[in-house]
């Protein structure tokens, strides 16, 4: 398919309030277009969409769509017989998936990928903000709401399109990148992928599109990234053997100070605001695509410098009594082991609560043991039930429960909770003082955190 953006004048985006396709939704708004859409929930982001004029239906059903669409853009999660989808058919309005369009979209651009299981969000911000710090101008796609843009979308005017390439159902073949970044690999998706091996196969195959003048950006520290091959041109970061290494982490004031080495020879000492090692590994990802990409050595140390993360990756929504609540997008064991030793790393003489929704059905049964064995780091732990995702869920797997999770971690401090009034009920019976209170999820767990600071 040839999209040809110029002659789209009206769209409308199926699922608006997920975090990709508001990003789309802003993309079109930049470029002067007239954007509709729908989507079963209120949030934030719908709050920021509808603050921008934005038409959006809160019941999905074929009324919506009308005939003077260019253009209908929808959330995969939306079964086939969804009333908007099967009216856009009738209609024959151009209909495109939201990773569909992005294939399109990497096509009309120098396009760098930003894949793995975790760190993707963080590292794509990285890049667009030091990318934007040295002038490129560069159109960012990132899957969190960015501080400095008061978005997830960045429109620029350069030929570069920076984008997270999400692996869900193998979605990231849809992007064809000039560059590659890949955090890690790790088991993940299992509703789909069989096993590691068929997920690492995915990845390979990924990276196999890559063009033979194209850059594979990889983590050599990651054992399940190590055979990754690419016939053309491969850079690697990490701890130790590494094109980009860093080295020598000092941790004072709530700043991480580290050196990076480029070929055995330092390149600078840089500085992050956010704590935990794997944002050092996101960091020195981002320095390697901007190093690579000629930017001096003080524009990647001023963008990080100042990098403030991004909604609900260790964000401080503010407190409740005398504790400090923080919110965290973090859905899969290996990223909230990195976060409670992020967390300890910041706050070592502080008591961690540890506020925790498991996200997906299927995602909770097949990593249950990784999961339980993850929160070590807790000094309580509450389990909320499992966050049901829509369009993504397997009656089968539904029979697992938080509960099991519970019981997996066979900890007196670990809490079962059957929904948000059971953890303010917990919360209220541990009376913490002086502590952390870490609301952990990818689902709705972050209104909980946000209502508590009330």
């Amino acid at each position: 398919m040839n999209l040809d953006i110029k002659n789209i004048n009206k769209v409308y985006l199926a699922g608006i309030g997920g975090i990709g396709l508001s990003a789309i939704a802003y993309y079109f708004l930049n470029l002067g277009k007239e954007v509709e859409g729908s989507d079963l929930e209120k949030s934030e982001v719908t709050k920021r969409l509808l603050d921008q004029n934005i038409d959006i239906h809160f019941e999905q059903k074929s009324s919506n769509i009308s005939a003077d669409l260019d253009l209908f853009i929808y959330s995969s999660a939306l079964p086939d017989d969804h009333p908007e989808l099967v009216r856009a058919k009738e209609l024959k309005i151009k209909i495109l998936s939201y990773f569909q369009f992005l294939g399109e979209l990497s096509k009309k651009y120098k396009t760098i990928a930003v894949a793995g299981t975790n760190g993707k969000t963080t590292t794509t911000a990285m890049i667009g903000l030091t990318l934007e710090k040295a002038g490129l101008d560069p159109t960012v796609i990132v899957g969190s709401l960015v501080p400095q843009w008061k978005s997830n979308f960045r429109l620029g005017s350069s030929d570069i399109l920076v984008v997270e390439a999400c692996e869900w159902r193998a979605h990231m073949l849809e992007i064809k990148p000039q560059i590659i970044v890949l955090t890690n690999v790790a088991e993940d998706h299992l509703d789909f992928y069989k096993n590691l091996a068929d997920i690492k196969k995915h990845f390979q195959k990924f990276i196999d599109q890559l063009p033979s003048d194209g850059i594979l950006i990889k983590n050599s520290d990651d054992k399940n990234s190590y055979d990754f091959r690419f016939a053309g041109r491969s850079i690697t970061f990490g701890r130790g053997k590494a094109d980009y290494a860093f080295k020598k982490i000092i941790i004072n004031d709530y700043q991480q100070h580290f050196d990076i080495y480029k070929k055995d020879k330092v390149l600078a000492n840089f500085t992050l605001q956010i704590p935990g090692e794997y944002n050092i590994y996101n960091a020195l990802a981002s320095i390697t695509v901007a190093d690579y990409m000629g930017i001096n050595k003080h524009q990647i140390w001023n963008s990080l410098n100042s990098f403030q993360d991004t909604w609900r990756r260790f964000e401080k929504v503010g407190q409740f009594k005398s504790n400090i609540i923080i919110s965290d997008y973090a859905h899969h064991p290996d990223s909230i082991r990195g976060l409670l030793k992020a967390v300890k790393s910041f706050y070592p003489d502080k008591q961690v609560i540890a506020v925790f929704q498991p996200h997906h059905h299927n995602r909770t049964k097949t990593l249950l043991k990784q999961f339980a064995k993850s929160f070590t780091l807790a000094d309580q732990i509450i389990v909320s039930e499992i966050y049901k995702v829509s369009g993504r869920e397997d009656r089968k797997q539904e029979k697992i429960s938080s509960y099991d999770l519970v019981l997996a971690m066979d900890n007196s401090q670990a809490h079962y909770a059957k929904d948000f009034k059971e953890v303010k009920r917990i919360i209220r019976r541990i009376n913490p003082v002086d502590s952390i209170l870490l609301f952990i999820g990818a689902g709705d767990i972050d209104n909980l955190a946000r209502e508590m600071v009330k």
